[in-house]
C-alpha cells in the first residue's frame, strides 16, 4: 500500500484511489526513490522515443515537458512557492501564507525559468549511454533527497499533508530509502556507469537536501511540502550538472 500511495502522490498516473491507513504516509517515503528510478525509467524511454524523431534541442524540450506531466507539476509548484515565499523581504509567517497562495509572483517565476533552463542546459550535454544513466540516477536520488529533508528539518505548520510525512517518517524510513538510492547507484556502476559519477551524485543530491533545508530554516520555522517539492528540483538540477561535469572530465 505505501508503493501505491507514494505512486499516487508523486505521479499524475490514473491510478485508483485507497483509504490511507494510519501510518502508511510515513511507510511510502520509504519508496520514494523506487517510485524516482520508475520514472526515470520512464524519462529515459520517451527520450529515446522523441531523439529517434526530433534532433536533440527539440527532444530535450520534449523530455521537459513529459517530466512535468508524469509529475503532475507537483514539484515546480512547490519551487515556484517556496522561491515567491523564501526570497522576498517578509515575516516568516507573511512567507509562509505567500508560500500557501496559489497565485505565483516574480520569485516563483524566474526560479522555474533558471531551474528549466539548467537542467537544459545540461540534457545538450549528455548523449548516449551516460544521458540514461543520468536520467535514472537522477530521478532516484531526487525523491531521495526529498526523504532526507522529511527526516531531517522540522515542520513549518501544524497541518496539511506535509505534516502527515513529517510526523511518519522515522529512521527506519530514511534507512530503507537509502538503502534503495544507494543500491540503484550500485546496479547502475555494475551496468557500466563509473563509481566516482555513482558516488558524487549521491553525495550532491544530499547536499542539496541539506542546504537547501537549512536555508529554508533561517527564512520560516520549518519546511513545508514546498520545500520537499523544491528540494526535488534542486536535487535534479545536482545529478545532471554532476553528470556533465564528471563526463567532461573523463569520469563518465
Amino acid at each position: 500500500m505505501g508503493l501505491h500511495f507514494a505512486l499516487r502522490f508523486l505521479t499524475a498516473l490514473p491510478l485508483p484511489h485507497s483509504e490511507v491507513r494510519p501510518g502508511e504516509i510515513g511507510r511510502s517515503a520509504a519508496v520514494f526513490p523506487l517510485v524516482g528510478l520508475l520514472i526515470g525509467f520512464a524519462l529515459a524511454g520517451v527520450d529515446w522515443l522523441l531523439r529517434l524523431v526530433w534532433p536533440v534541442a527539440v527532444a530535450n524540450a520534449g523530455l521537459l515537458i513529459a517530466a512535468i506531466l508524469l509529475t503532475g507539476g507537483l514539484h515546480f509548484d512547490g519551487l515556484m512557492d517556496s522561491c515567491d515565499g523564501l526570497f522576498g523581504r517578509r515575516d516568516p509567517l507573511r512567507r509562509l501564507e505567500i508560500m500557501r497562495d496559489s497565485r505565483v509572483g516574480s520569485f516563483g517565476v524566474l526560479g522555474a525559468a533558471s531551474v528549466l533552463l539548467l537542467l537544459y542546459a545540461c540534457l545538450g550535454e549528455l548523449s548516449g549511454v551516460p544521458r540514461s544513466f543520468a536520467l535514472v540516477l537522477m530521478g532516484t536520488l531526487s525523491r531521495w533527497a526529498m526523504v532526507i529533508a522529511i527526516w531531517a528539518f522540522p515542520y513549518a505548520r501544524e497541518d496539511g499533508l506535509g505534516r502527515s510525512f513529517k510526523d511518519g517518517v522515522g529512521l527506519g524510513h530514511l534507512a530503507v530509502a537509502t538503502a534503495v538510492a544507494v543500491g540503484v547507484a550500485a546496479l547502475l556502476v555494475l551496468s557500466g556507469l563509473g563509481a566516482t559519477v555513482a558516488a558524487v551524485s549521491c553525495f550532491v543530491a544530499a547536499l542539496v537536501a541539506v542546504l537547501t533545508g537549512a536555508f529554508a530554516c533561517t527564512r520560516i520555522p520549518g519546511l513545508t511540502g514546498d520545500s520537499y517539492g523544491a528540494i526535488e528540483q534542486l536535487a535534479e538540477a545536482g545529478v545532471l550538472l554532476t553528470f556533465v561535469s564528471m563526463v567532461r572530465a573523463g569520469y563518465a
